[in-house]
């Protein structure tokens, strides 16, 4: 980090104000060449930017942050120039001219982290923060960014040090004075930290289906009423909607925000046999979907004069039937499917896209489910797939740290190697390439 950054922090294109940061050791000086003078630390000031030639760039609001007491923890500064394009490229060349450099995505946060402002875990919560579109995305990253994790984690450091403190005692002082079942008393500290990684791995699903969203998918068969109840929770023509059987061929997704949270509406192909090739992958493509889905709806056209025969296999006791076309004649597809779904432990409703009302119900009746599903009394530690992994890992080596029986020494290695996995969810310990995966998935300037 012996070089000086800077990026455009806010967003591409013409805006009353930009914001240009910097970071580094040159910071301080690319700073009072462009504005004559050094402001005081932390307090917005007025300066005329210029750049080495004398040329006037605009008039700026300048802060500067000495490290450090900065965002990253190096000198650092924030330049907030009027936001027309041609501003932003002058003052852009006139910090390369002083032998800056643009940031790479996530470098400021990065810089951040490696000078030990934050860790890994609260990095991921910026980033989740930038990102959020929903209140609880934006309540749940900023648990993360407040250190939660770490908190937690700090907690399970501490069970871990005197699991090991046992279990190294009895290794390398057998022949002290130490009570016989000095190894026997890490057992209970291990178990506890195992049934709480078990928790967390748990609760790690609702903090992942909070960031990426709730699943739903549409099922049914051809012409039950699925794209048109997909429009009608949307607000909008998101799929096509035709009497032709067949007309959704791939998977449709629409987010919502339902109960404050994220949700994702899947329209699919109609289940049924077909000759047709690309049919018969929208098939595939919707069984595959819904397999992975968080709940799913079958729709069921009730006015048909036929049972569609048979119910999807994707089915599980929870789900939901819903009877769509209700403004129409009830016939007997709509009597099957309420003893089916009865039959399946599925919730049964009936609905028609024409009535507000209906669909103010439906909406509802899946908001009540997505806030059943992810809210909670605490919120998740973890809240990525990495987290899990990790937390997977760690269980898996005190698991077997458990199994060791007399290996005393195998099991103090199994309890080393859990506490190392749980470290690089924090990045006290990460490879090189990890960390530039996380990062580079950062806007620039962050």
């Amino acid at each position: 980090m012996n070089d000086t950054i800077f990026a455009p922090a806010s967003a591409a294109g013409r805006a009353a104000v930009a914001v240009v940061r910097l970071s580094g050791p040159a910071t301080r000086a690319a700073v009072a060449a462009l504005a004559g003078r050094l402001p005081a630390a932390r307090k917005a000031s007025l300066r005329t930017l210029s750049d080495r030639r004398g040329a006037v760039i605009d008039r700026a609001l300048v802060l500067w942050f000495p490290g450090p007491a900065s965002y990253t923890g190096e000198d650092a500064a924030e330049l907030h120039i009027h936001g027309g394009p041609a501003v932003l490229d002058a003052l852009v060349s006139a910090l390369f001219e002083q032998g800056l450099r643009l940031a790479e995505p996530g470098e400021f946060t990065r810089r951040a982290f490696e000078t030990g402002k934050l860790d890994l875990a609260q990095a991921e919560g910026v980033a989740d923060l930038i990102d959020a579109e929903t209140d609880a995305q934006r309540r749940q990253a900023l648990d993360q960014l407040g250190g939660q994790f770490s908190r937690v984690q700090d907690r399970w450091r501490d069970a871990f040090a005197e699991a090991l403190a046992m279990l190294e005692a009895a290794v390398d002082f057998p022949d002290e004075d130490l009570p016989a079942d000095v190894a026997v008393r890490a057992r209970p500290a291990i178990e506890r930290l195992l049934q709480e990684l078990a928790r967390a791995v748990g609760d790690s699903e609702r903090g992942e289906r909070v960031r990426a969203g709730y699943r739903i998918a549409l099922l049914g068969a051809p012409n039950a009423g699925k794209s048109t109840l997909l429009n009608a929770l949307a607000g909008r023509e998101a799929a096509i909607v035709a009497a032709t059987p067949g007309t959704t061929r791939d998977v449709i997704e629409v987010p919502l925000v339902l109960g404050g949270y994220k949700v994702l509406l899947a329209d699919t192909a109609g289940l049924r046999e077909s000759p047709d090739e690309i049919e018969v992958e929208g098939v595939r493509r919707a069984r595959a979907w819904a397999q992975d889905a968080d709940l799913r709806l079958w729709i069921v056209d009730g006015s048909a004069a036929e049972a569609p025969s048979p119910a999807p296999a994707e089915l599980r006791p929870g789900d939901l039937c819903v009877i769509a076309k209700r403004d129409l004649r009830e016939n007997e597809a709509a009597w099957w499917a309420a003893e089916e779904a009865e039959a399946r432990d599925l919730g049964v409703l009936s609905v028609t896209a024409k009535g507000p009302n209906d669909m103010a119900w439906l909406e509802q009746t899946l908001a009540e489910r997505v806030v059943q599903a992810l809210a909670g009394a605490e919120p998740p530690a973890a809240v990525r797939l990495r987290h899990r992994d990790l937390l997977l890992e760690a269980g898996s080596h005190l698991a077997r740290a458990l199994d060791q029986g007399d290996a005393l020494e195998l099991a103090a290695e199994d309890v080393r190697l859990a506490a190392r996995a749980l470290d690089r969810i924090t990045g006290r310990i990460d490879p090189e390439d990890v960390l530039g995966r996380i990062f580079s998935t950062f806007c620039i300037g962050k």
